[in-house]
């Protein structure tokens, strides 16, 4: 609240003659919120006219219905009931001071309420006004609460307009409304003034005839350093979270870096409170003036970035399109006008991606000048096309958050990625989280399946036909076109949904059934022609999720769920209130939503259907089921394998045929090892890995190529 007035209040009354306020309810401490930032109105040799209603009783209210005494005498009273004693030297210098206003003439103050005799209520307005000597004005809508506590705790939220920019006209409908109150002029409301109230605060508030006008400098800043750290504005570190060394170490070198650089950390190390650590930091290195920008994949992180930052001493704008501020967007334009203006010195925002690439939304942030940072969560994501587009130039400093910053198969988009943030300040792996406590350990079993002579036949025409597709351009890069990326996509679906994975999952799960905890990760994926369940037709573009979740249902009788990006975020809480408890829920069926941000710590064990060769997708689908949990000593992890050919099949096929189709099995051993190399049972993997190599004739030089036909 410092901030308010420090940065808005006196700057902007310095400049004025006129301070007209309405306050809503009068009260003693609506006059001391009335009195936020006027010294400097006072010196300028300003005057200031006030507005507000009684707080009327329901004995009052029906005192006046029924007509036995006047309405004025009713109000009167109200208004005196209001005027507390003050508490302390601090109220007792600024009731002083305004009741010298008053008797000089300097303040002038009017009672508004309702004039109808069937409609007996009160206004209850809130807006304010600034005019300097050469007819500028600045008007805001909104205030603190009125209450004694409120002017030195509370968070303000007022929304600003001028009348030089281009919210001139919002700035003269507030003058317009105000000057038709004032005069009396509203239909429906009665405005007067009551002088008897004035001599009642005289008598009651003036102790001597000074005018003190150092009091917000002076005793107001000196009440609120007493006050809690937490009602400061702007970022803080919370007395309760302890950054770590490895967190601190990241911070040191971003700043090190001129606050620019890449936190790679692995899922469940604590990227979030590091990124506002780092934000804390910067706020007090940059002398508590910074605008903050905070982007995360979807809605649901939105919302658990929230609940943080607001941790962290923050309030952020909540933009995107169900945001229960409705009225963010002209909240966003407003807090960069005002940051750009310095009225105010510190605000924070935070986004989905999708909302951050608005144009709308990139031109008011392509506004802002000054100290801003851009924090972006799941960085990865910026490098595709359109989004490292929306990365804009005018923010210095600049955060970016991942726990596979590469992308794979895209070395162009991972270069945009460190031209624009910088070099990595940290890499913190799975393997340093797992030694370290951080994340739990886990147990790794490989499940083979292959694909049906249906899906080889498919998957072998797709690899020949992207060889059309794929160039190496002169300085040794490959390039795909458009086409070749769909061929690409076509062949991923086709291994994430083979259908023998469906018959193998029931045999694996057989064992699991009257277990809880238990996740199955589906492939966003479609399977054809598939009579999984006798006496049933076959079913033609069933998706995987849809199958596997009336496979444990239905046929295994398991209490089971999906959790996807169609549930709506109350019932995902839901869902994972039920999943945590175990009773009512025993099995989560999901896709690609938990593969960025979803925290469901008391998964033990997952069965992975979606068996992706970007390491990106395994890597956080592994860092799901890592996470820290009491009941959890360690998690399981089955991964189904998917080869072209079964193993004991491999002499019926061509040599040349299974040249081409071999890849597949290179790409699934790489992710084998990868898993197995930090598991508690290492070398368990270790005799099929090398019966597949043998089988397929891969050597270990060959797991280091990256071709994209592969």
């Amino acid at each position: 609240m410092d901030n308010v007035i420090r940065n808005f209040y006196i700057p902007v009354l310095k400049q004025s003659k006129t301070y007209r306020r309405a306050v809503g309810f009068f009260s003693s401490s609506a006059l001391l919120e009335l009195s936020a930032g006027i010294c400097e109105l006072i010196k300028n040799d300003g005057y200031i006219e006030v507005i507000a209603s009684p707080k009327l009783s329901p004995e009052d209210i029906a005192a006046i219905n029924d007509g036995f005494r006047k309405k004025d005498e009713i109000i009167k009273e109200a208004l005196i009931r209001e005027l507390n004693e003050p508490k302390g030297t601090f109220e007792e210098q600024r009731l002083n001071l305004l009741s010298n206003l008053i008797a000089i003439g300097k303040l002038e103050i009017k009672i508004a309420f309702l004039d109808d005799e069937n409609n007996i209520g009160m206004f209850h307005e809130k807006l304010g006004i600034m005019e300097d000597y050469s007819g500028n004005i600045v008007t805001f809508s909104g205030s603190m609460n009125e209450s004694a506590n409120s002017f030195i705790n509370n968070y303000e939220a007022i929304d600003v307009f001028c009348s030089w920019t281009k919210d001139s006209d919002r700035a003269s409908c507030k003058v317009s409304a105000f000057n038709s109150m004032w005069n009396d002029f509203e239909p429906g409301i009665k405005v007067k003034r009551f002088p008897e109230i004035d001599e009642i605060i005289l008598k009651k508030y003036q102790r001597n005839n000074s005018l003190n006008t150092e009091l917000d400098e002076n005793d107001f800043l000196t009440k609120k350093q007493i006050c809690n750290q937490k009602n400061n504005e702007g970022p803080f570190i919370p007395n309760d979270v302890h950054i770590r060394p490895y967190q601190n170490e990241a911070i040191h070198n971003w700043k090190e870096q001129g606050y620019c650089g890449i936190f790679d950390m692995a899922t469940g190390t604590g990227k979030t409170y590091t990124a506002l650590a780092a934000i804390c930091t910067l706020f007090n290195d940059k002398k508590n003036n910074l605008a903050v920008i905070i982007v995360c994949p979807y809605q649901h992180l939105v919302e658990q970035w929230k609940e943080d930052i607001i941790l962290f001493g923050m309030k952020p704008i909540i933009c995107y399109s169900e945001s229960s501020q409705k009225n963010w967007k002209e909240r966003l334009k407003n807090a960069v006008n005002s940051f750009n203006l310095d009225i105010i010195n510190h605000f924070s925002m935070v986004t989905t991606n999708a909302t951050f690439s608005l144009s709308q939304v990139q031109k008011i942030i392509a506004k802002l000048k000054g100290n801003i940072v851009l924090v972006v969560d799941e960085a990865h994501n910026f490098g595709a096309k359109n989004l490292s587009k929306t990365l804009i130039d005018n923010i210095p400093y600049r955060l970016a958050l991942s726990a596979t910053i590469d992308r794979h198969g895209d070395p162009e988009g991972t270069q945009k990625l460190y031209d624009y943030f910088g070099n990595k300040c940290i890499e913190y792996t799975l393997k340093d989280a797992i030694d370290n406590n951080m994340l739990t350990p886990y147990y790794y079993y490989p499940i083979v399946v292959s694909l049906t002579e249906n899906e080889l036949e498919e998957y072998a025409k797709l690899t020949v036909s992207l060889i059309n597709h794929i160039k190496k351009e002169s300085n040794g890069k490959t390039v795909i076109d458009d086409t070749g990326k769909m061929l690409l996509i076509r062949r991923a679906r086709l291994v994430a949904g083979a259908e023998n994975k469906i018959f193998k999952l029931k045999e694996v799960i057989e064992n699991y059934r009257n277990d809880n905890q238990l996740l199955v990760y589906c492939g966003a994926t479609t399977l054809r022609d598939i009579d999984y369940k006798e006496g049933k037709p076959p079913i033609e573009e069933a998706r995987q999720i849809d199958i596997v979740t009336d496979l444990l249902g239905n046929d295994l009788g398991m209490r089971v769920t999906k959790f996807t990006s169609e549930e709506k975020s109350d019932e995902r809480e839901r869902i994972k209130a039920d999943f945590a408890e175990g009773k009512h829920l025993q099995a989560l069926v999901a896709i690609r939503c938990l593969d960025e941000g979803v925290n469901i710590p008391s998964i033990r064990t997952a069965f992975i259907l979606a068996s992706s060769t970007n390491p990106k997708e395994y890597i956080q689908r592994r860092g799901r089921v890592l996470r820290k949990h009491s009941d959890k000593k360690h998690a399981v992890i089955y991964d189904f394998i998917t080869l072209p050919i079964a193993l004991n099949e491999i002499d019926h096929y061509d040599s040349n045929f299974t040249n081409i189709v071999k890849p597949l099995a290179k790409r699934e051993i790489i992710r084998m090892k990868d898993f197995a190399a930090i598991a508690e049972n290492p070398y368990d993997s270790d005799s099929l890995i090398n019966n597949i190599k043998r089988v397929f004739s891969i050597e270990e030089s060959d797991l280091e190529e990256d071709n994209y036909a592969e």
